[in-house]
């Protein structure tokens, strides 16, 4: 059995996607209200001894850092090292977040209302 606990981040940034076709929307520069949500999970016998597997209070430093560095910034510039979509941005985070949150299983990043990215390795 595992328990599986999530948590929801909000920020707003612009992006300008490569490798597109000249008149795809998404390769002109343009900005979303972002949702990202983290997941994290422990086996039954792995919860801490209050019987949580993190304390949401933990993740206040993700908020911070999320507000601070990534809110109504330009994502090309945040995210150098690959083109800023969503899948991308999704394992970004993960990849910056899963040693200070081992019990992170995925992140996901939605840009729109009906659309979510979800990096799970």
């Amino acid at each position: 059995m595992t328990y599986r606990i999530s948590k929801e981040f909000h920020f707003s940034a612009s992006h300008q996607l490569d490798g597109l076709p000249e008149d795809h929307p998404c390769g002109r520069l343009h900005g979303h209200n972002y949702v990202v949500a983290l997941e994290l999970s422990a086996p039954t016998d792995g919860l801490d001894t209050t019987g949580f597997v993190r304390d949401y209070g933990d993740l206040k430093e993700f908020s911070r850092w999320l507000d601070h560095e990534v809110d109504h910034q330009h994502l090309n510039k945040v995210v150098a090292d690959r083109n800023p979509t969503a899948e991308n941005l999704a394992r970004w985070l993960y990849e910056r977040w899963n040693g200070r949150y081992p019990e992170l299983d995925s992140v996901r990043v939605s840009e729109t209302p009906k659309s979510w990215a979800e990096y799970r390795p």
